[in-house]
């Protein structure tokens, strides 16, 4: 096998020249690498153990895997979820089985864009896991939480990953120069353009170092100054806001943006996650959740108008279906607030979890059987649309014994404040009958 940091010739990629071969190379993360940090004690500790990387794009994910292969001696098999398949997976598990016939080496599996692999994806490796064949390494730059089974995620330790801050990126920015390009100079104002640029991103920073001195050798330029950025690359150099916000920063904010009833902040977010490369159709599911979770029965068009939205993203793609999208975002940040129905389901999912299985009253059992018949199954169901006001006033529809509950508290704002009205009334119905 190639050896993993074997010397790149000149004509790779500069992100791949200086990968780092050592982990006291890495720049950035010292809340993970520092001494007596977790990664860091688990270089040193002499066991593997799996994990998940979880950051934004350019942080050094697929660098520390390589790295954690290189030091303690295991084959490195590299897959990308989004090119990858079952059988790509099972390729590679007998691979390892053979290197560890062969050769007495251990693996590492390493996924790259873990939270692209569905649940069966995920559980074709999960048993060589947990017999210990290789070791999963997952990179991601979605929340593990919800796109990792929770079979492997409670296999594999989750380290956070931060985007690389200006003073991290300057020090990158002076080492790529000094190995790659030791004799063009760059004006102070052009090197804060190109990190403001990178976001936080290191590889963005190393490919745009690439396109410049490229651009500067044709030219026979020697000193590369911002009105230079702007005849070369003007429409990749924009000035980006230096925040240096990672992507699930920004669609927490988008989304409390929109729970606080705020179109602007909430379009400005929506706005800067699509300039930041965001993909659209996460943003559209992130968009009808939120109607769900924070609109809910206040307004049941939000649902409506944010699933539509969506689909005419689908139809329409960028940039023209992005306007679909924008405009969900306003009506959602305008529509009347709701999470009665969100604190409903939680609380009954929590009351089930915790109770015990209850028996389906005889009353409201099926009986398309003679003898479900027999055993007395619809026996005195009131069927609701045969009485007054279609209402079966003082039914019983819980489980008998279960205690009196009330997991949905309409609120007074939009359409509740009417559901909100029936309710009561119906109650007032139930209290007559008894």
């Amino acid at each position: 096998m190639q050896d993993l940091f074997e010397a790149p010739s000149a004509a790779a990629p500069l992100a791949e020249r200086l990968r780092p071969t050592h982990i006291d190379e890495v720049i950035g993360q010292s809340h993970l690498l520092g001494e007596g940090r977790p990664l860091r004690l688990a270089f040193q500790s002499g066991r593997l153990h799996s994990m998940i990387l979880w950051g934004p794009p350019g942080v050094g994910k697929t660098t520390l895997a390589r790295l954690m292969a290189s030091a303690f001696d295991a084959e490195f098999v590299p897959l990308s979820a989004v090119l990858s398949g079952v059988k790509d997976i099972r390729d590679a598990i007998a691979q390892a089985e053979q290197t560890l016939q062969l050769r007495g080496r251990h693996t590492i599996l390493f996924v790259d864009e873990v939270h692209r692999f569905n649940k069966s994806q995920q559980d074709a490796f999960l048993p060589f896991v947990e017999q210990g064949l290789v070791t999963f390494i997952g990179a991601t730059t979605e929340n593990p939480s919800f796109e990792v089974n929770n079979a492997l995620l409670s296999r594999a330790q989750v380290y956070v990953l931060h985007a690389l801050s200006e003073d991290e990126l300057s020090q990158l920015f002076e080492r790529a120069k000094k190995i790659a390009m030791p004799s063009l100079g760059f004006s102070e104002e052009a090197k804060e353009r190109i990190i403001g640029y990178a976001d936080g991103d290191a590889r963005r920073l190393l490919n745009v170092l690439e396109q410049i001195d490229t651009a500067a050798t044709t030219a026979g330029v020697s000193n590369v100054d911002a009105a230079f950025l702007d005849r070369t690359l003007a429409q990749n150099l924009r000035r980006f806001d230096k925040g240096g916000e990672a992507f699930y920063d920004q669609i927490s904010a988008l989304h409390k943006s929109v729970r606080g009833s705020n179109p602007d902040a909430a379009l400005y977010w929506f706005v800067r996650m699509i300039d930041g490369g965001a993909d659209p159709r996460y943003l559209a599911r992130r968009i009808v959740r939120m109607a769900w979770e924070d609109i809910g029965l206040a307004d049941p068009r939000a649902m409506q108008i944010t699933n539509e939205a969506a689909q005419t993203y689908e139809r329409l793609g960028s940039p023209e279906g992005e306007l679909a999208l924008a405009q969900a975002v306003i009506y959602l940040a305008v529509a009347a607030k709701s999470n009665a129905g969100y604190v409903a389901y939680n609380a009954a999912r929590a009351f089930v979890a915790k109770d015990g299985s209850r028996e389906v009253p005889l009353h409201l059992r099926n009986a398309p059987t003679r003898l479900m018949k027999e055993l007395d199954y619809g026996k005195n169901y009131r069927y609701a649309h045969d009485e007054e006001g279609g209402y079966a006033a003082g039914e019983n529809y819980f489980p008998e014994g279960m205690p009196r509950v009330s997991f949905y508290q309409p609120t007074d704002r939009g359409l509740e404040v009417k559901i909100s009205e029936k309710l009561a009334h119906l109650r007032e119905l139930d209290a007559a009958k008894k």
